[in-house]
C-alpha cells in the first residue's frame, strides 16, 4: 500500500449517510427540516429567556446555555453536510476537517458538563430550596457556565491537535458525516491502538462522570419528592426533572455509543445515524421538550409574543 503524509492542505472527502442512503433526497429533506427546526426552535427559547425578566433565574441561564450550544453544534454539522450533498462536492480541507472537530468536540462536551451541573441545579432547588439562592447565586452560575466552555474547549483543542498530527493513508474517504475522531482515524497509517484507548478514557471521563452525577442528584430529588406533602408540589418538581432526564436520555444514549464503544463494534452505518442523532435530532427536540412542559416558559412565550401581536388600541 502507498502511504501518503497528511500535510496542510491537502483535502478530505467527507461520504456519509446522504451519499450511501437509498433515499437521499428525502433524507436530505428530513435533516434540512430538523435544521430549521432546531435553529428555530432555540433561537426563540433563547430570545424568550433573555427578554422576560421572570426567566433571569439560574436554571434558564443554564437552559439557555444549552439552547445555545444546540444552536451552534446543529449548525457546525448540518449546513455543511447538506451543501455538499446539494453540491455534489464533498470535499473539506485539511484545516477546515481540523475546526470542524475541535467545534463539535468543544460543544458536545461542553453540553456533556452542562447536563451536570443543570441535574446539581435541581437537585439543590428540590432537597436545599431555602439555600438555592445562595448555592446558585449569580457568580455561582457564571463560574459554572464559563468552567463548562473553559474544560470543553481544552480538552477539543488538545483531542484535535493530537488526532491531526497522525500521517494517512493516500485513501481521503472519511466514511462519516462530519469529521470525527473514530471514523478519521480509520484512515492513519500508524499505529492508533494507544491513542484509541486514550479516546476510550476521555469519552468515559467525559460521559460516564457527569452522568454518574446526574444519577446521583435525581436519586436524591426522588426521595426528597416523595416526601413532599403537597400532591402540586410533587408534580411540578416531577415535571421539571422529567424535561431534563428525557433530553439527558436522548443526549447519553448516542454520544455514548460513538465514544464509549469499543472501535470493533463500531461500523460506518451506524455511527453516522448516531452522529445524526446527537447533532441534528437532539438539537431540535430540546427546546420543544423544555418549554411544552414547562408552564414559566410557555407562559414567556405569550408575555412575549403575545403582546407584539396585539392590535394596537385605537385612539378614537
Amino acid at each position: 500500500m502507498e502511504f501518503r503524509n497528511s500535510t496542510l492542505g491537502s483535502d478530505f472527502i467527507l461520504v456519509g449517510i446522504l451519499d450511501d442512503s437509498g433515499s437521499p433526497d428525502l433524507l436530505c429533506a428530513t435533516i434540512i427540516a430538523l435544521y430549521l427546526l432546531a435553529i428555530t426552535s432555540n433561537g426563540v427559547l433563547l430570545l424568550v429567556i433573555t427578554m422576560d425578566a421572570r426567566l433571569h433565574v439560574p436554571m434558564y441561564l443554564l437552559l439557555g446555555q444549552l439552547s445555545l450550544m444546540d444552536l451552534l453544534l446543529t449548525s457546525v454539522i448540518t449546513p455543511k453536510a447538506v451543501m455538499d450533498f446539494l453540491l455534489k462536492d464533498n470535499t473539506i480541507s485539511f484545516e477546515g476537517c481540523a475546526f470542524q472537530m475541535f467545534l463539535e468536540l468543544a460543544l458536545g462536551s461542553a453540553e456533556d458538563l452542562l447536563l451536570a451541573f443543570m441535574a446539581y441545579d435541581r437537585y439543590v432547588a428540590i432537597c436545599h430550596p431555602l439555600n438555592y439562592m445562595i448555592f446558585m447565586r449569580p457568580s455561582v452560575c457564571w463560574f459554572i457556565v464559563g468552567t463548562t466552555w473553559f474544560l470543553a474547549s481544552v480538552i477539543a483543542l488538545g483531542l484535535t491537535i493530537y488526532t491531526m498530527q497522525y500521517p494517512f493513508c493516500q485513501s481521503r474517504q472519511i466514511k462519516h458525516l462530519f469529521c470525527e475522531i473514530p471514523p478519521l482515524l480509520k484512515l492513519a497509517c500508524a499505529d492508533t491502538s494507544t491513542y484509541e484507548l486514550m479516546v476510550y478514557l476521555a469519552g468515559v471521563s467525559m460521559l460516564i462522570l457527569p452522568l454518574a452525577v446526574i444519577l446521583a442528584s435525581y436519586i436524591r430529588i426522588l426521595f426528597t419528592v416523595l416526601r413532599m406533602p403537597s400532591n402540586e408540589g410533587r408534580k411540578k418538581a416531577l415535571v421539571t426533572c422529567s424535561s431534563h432526564l428525557i433530553v439527558v436520555g436522548m443526549w447519553y444514549g448516542g454520544s455514548s455509543l460513538m465514544y464509549v464503544l469499543p472501535s470493533q463494534f463500531h461500523s460506518p452505518k451506524q455511527d453516522n445515524i448516531l452522529s445524526i442523532f446527537y447533532t441534528v435530532v437532539t438539537p431540535a427536540l430540546n427546546p420543544l421538550i423544555y418549554s411544552l412542559r414547562n408552564k414559566e416558559v410557555t407562559g414567556a412565550l405569550r408575555r412575549i409574543f403575545g403582546r407584539r401581536l396585539q392590535p394596537a388600541k385605537s385612539t378614537f
